[in-house]
């Protein structure tokens, strides 16, 4: 069966955005650079919602930004405030046995990579019905925990301003 044009736009998208989110997960790990970590970081969770676009769902892909992108910059500013973190290059953030956790990162890669092969080799998506609207996924997500997410954004504010007071030099 030959690929439609768009299957094979959706399949070159997928693999520049999945080779985009591999290079800034790798300089995650190796920066030295507490600032450029957290917003290497940032991007591969822009790449997450990249790829949520291209499987056409707009709604998870604006989710994965608001949470996600937003609860890293959050994560970021409590932890510069309350640390008071260096700024610039830190020669001492990594361990030196780091060399022993690369045979264990492979080990890991191949046996998840061995679970998943061999636990949906026969298993085909099933067909569905269509695209299922956004305001049915809102609804089914916001609805009965709309006041939990209300709460939990003024829990949010108010601690990103206790973190700004008490970092406060004086």
């Amino acid at each position: 069966m030959v690929a439609s044009g768009i299957q094979v736009a959706q399949s070159v998208g997928f693999y520049i955005v999945a080779a985009m989110m591999v290079l800034f997960a790798v300089q995650v790990v190796a920066s030295r650079n507490v600032v450029h970590a957290a917003l290497a970081l940032v991007m591969v969770m822009a790449g997450a919602a990249a790829l949520y676009l291209l499987l056409a769902a707009e709604f998870v892909a604006v989710t994965q930004v608001l949470v996600y992108i937003g609860a890293v910059m959050v994560l970021f500013l409590f932890g510069v405030m309350l640390t008071r973190a260096k700024h610039g290059i830190d020669t001492d953030l990594n361990n030196k046995g780091w060399m022993f956790g690369i045979p264990v990162a492979m080990l890991m890669l191949g046996v998840t990579g061995w679970a998943v092969i061999d636990g949906w080799k026969d298993t085909t998506l099933p067909e569905g019905n269509g695209p299922i609207p956004t305001s049915a996924v809102s609804d089914s997500i916001f609805k009965p925990y709309l006041l939990p997410f209300w709460a939990l954004s003024f829990v949010l504010l108010i601690a990103v301003i206790g973190a700004i007071v008490l970092a406060r030099k004086d």
